[in-house]
């Protein structure tokens, strides 16, 4: 006798949540933009004979070092809140608000490097890549520091339970991608000669 077939289970289809799947695509577009960012900064440095940045431009990587521990922090941070989502909202909350704390203090550290820059947007091309680099970076961290804000609000809702956070973890995902190109940014500006 013919021993019968053991059934095939079909695969499960693992599916990204749809929300999860949108911010992918959003973060690979903004991965060109910024790419194309460093494209342009690096090809105006190979010109030849243009001095880069040019003579007379000074920059202290030393707020942008300590404005890089911040962000690296506060990547920490949101991190811990992700942990903590099966813990109660108070501790989410709680690692929330450091995080965009922490962004908030990255923007004031640019601001005043800004500030204190002896070159502007329209000295020279250097002045204009540094200005557009920073300055959109900059942008995506405020939009970032709103998000968290508003995920800390919306804790309150039970969208927010352990089966329902796909948008929580979205965010969190843009806070990391706003760290990583900040890393590239700042090896590049401050270390690249």
């Amino acid at each position: 006798m013919i021993a019968p077939r053991p059934a095939v289970r079909e695969p499960l289809a693992i599916r990204a949540h749809p929300l999860v799947f949108a911010l992918v695509l959003f973060l690979a577009s903004e991965l060109m933009f910024f790419a194309s960012l460093f494209a342009a900064y690096y090809d105006l440095r190979a010109i030849d004979g243009a001095a880069w940045p040019p003579p007379g431009t000074a920059l202290d990587a030393g707020p942008a070092t300590f404005a890089t521990l911040l962000l690296a922090l506060s990547s920490v941070t949101v991190y811990l809140a992700a942990r903590q989502f099966d813990r109660g909202a108070a501790r989410v909350r709680a690692w929330l608000l450091a995080t965009a704390l922490l962004g908030a203090l990255f923007l004031v550290v640019a601001v005043r490097g800004w500030a204190r820059a002896n070159f502007s947007i329209s000295t020279s091309a250097y002045g204009s890549m540094f200005f557009t680099m920073t300055g959109f970076h900059a942008l995506h961290v405020l939009a970032g520091i709103v998000l968290l804000i508003g995920l800390t609000i919306g804790l309150r809702k039970p969208a927010f339970a352990a089966d329902h956070r796909a948008g929580a973890e979205a965010i969190m995902f843009y806070w990391h991608f706003v760290f990583v190109v900040w890393v590239g940014l700042w090896a590049t500006i401050y270390f690249v000669r």
